[in-house]
């Protein structure tokens, strides 16, 4: 076994896993509170609901439509002045998080907007019959409802950033990618490739199965 993985350092593969659980938490973090709330203006603002503004759904449904459609290695290349602004820096997990956050949150407000499309609309009037105000009627109401259908839309914006810290490898955005492209793929180690690539599968299996988990526990039976 130890001649099997003789170039794999696993001190290395240590600090590369925390430094890709470090990205991907703090960069989920972020991604659902502003993809949140820019998933529920997306939502209100769209035709037919509480805060209808045709021009105001028009410009946001674009802007997340081309940061959605720009390939995320490119992205990260091209937002490197504002990620240094922020952190400081373009390196490391401090230099992947904003890239990471501006890939993330259009993909995660589209899921959001999806599911809150999914509430009833009866549920809505009713409550609106009930003299709600239009925060309550987020609040009590789209959010309660769309639960389950936002935690599955996290479970899959957490697997999608795992890939996303992967790529972060490019730039010097450390983790598990950086390891793996600079070991695996440029010094041709392909123990060092294996052991990356098994534990971001092992990652996005168990991010997968507690969101599993959490959807079934809160949908309705």
């Amino acid at each position: 076994m130890e001649m099997t993985f003789e170039n794999v350092r696993w001190n290395e593969i240590w600090e590369a896993t925390k430094d890709t659980l470090a990205m991907m938490a703090w960069s989920l973090l972020f991604t659902v509170i502003l993809g949140l709330i820019l998933g529920v203006i997306l939502f209100l603002t769209s035709r037919r609901q509480l805060l209808e503004q045709p021009v105001v759904y028009m410009i946001l449904s674009f802007v997340v439509n081309v940061l959605r459609s720009v390939p995320f290695v490119i992205l990260m290349i091209t937002i490197m002045p504002l990620t240094k602004i922020i952190t400081g820096t373009t390196l490391g997990v401090e230099g992947s998080i904003p890239p990471l956050v501006v890939a993330a949150t259009p993909f995660f407000a589209r899921l959001v907007e999806t599911s809150l499309r999914e509430v009833d609309r009866g549920v809505i009037e009713a409550a609106q019959a009930m003299g709600a105000s239009k925060w309550d009627i987020v609040r009590r109401v789209l959010l309660l409802e769309a639960r389950p259908g936002l935690l599955a839309a996290v479970t899959i914006t957490a697997v999608t950033l795992v890939s996303y810290t992967a790529m972060s490898g490019v730039i010097g955005g450390g983790g598990l990618g950086d390891l793996a492209l600079r070991y695996g793929y440029q010094r041709f180690q392909t123990d060092v490739m294996l052991v990356t690539v098994v534990l971001l599968i092992v990652l996005v299996q168990l991010l997968q199965s507690a969101g599993d988990l959490l959807v079934r526990r809160y949908s309705r039976k």
